[in-house]
């Protein structure tokens, strides 16, 4: 463990105009979740969360509107956890 607190956040502004749109790009906030996970000593799952979101890049299905794509937020989220759940059930 650290032995100072920290945070996990991305850093962009609220983005009011967007809100409720289903059209943010959640990987910021995703990776995010890995950034802690290696902070709390969980390299593996860091390990997965990055691998996840690269797959779900390198796939391009679930693109949100920032990068090209036309995804909602929901889809881009649940193809990271696609890309999740399909690498554990590949390892065990």
């Amino acid at each position: 463990m650290r032995r100072f607190p920290s945070m996990f956040e991305p850093v962009h502004g609220s983005a009011p105009d967007i809100a409720g749109e289903g059209i943010v790009n959640p990987l910021a906030t995703i990776l995010c979740a890995g950034m802690m996970m290696e902070h709390l000593g969980q390299t593996s799952a860091a390990a997965a969360i990055e691998r996840a979101v690269a797959r779900t890049l390198a796939d391009g299905r679930a693109l949100p509107p920032d990068l090209g794509g036309s995804a909602p937020t929901s889809a881009v989220t649940g193809a990271v956890i696609d890309a999740l759940t399909s690498a554990q059930s590949a390892a065990g």
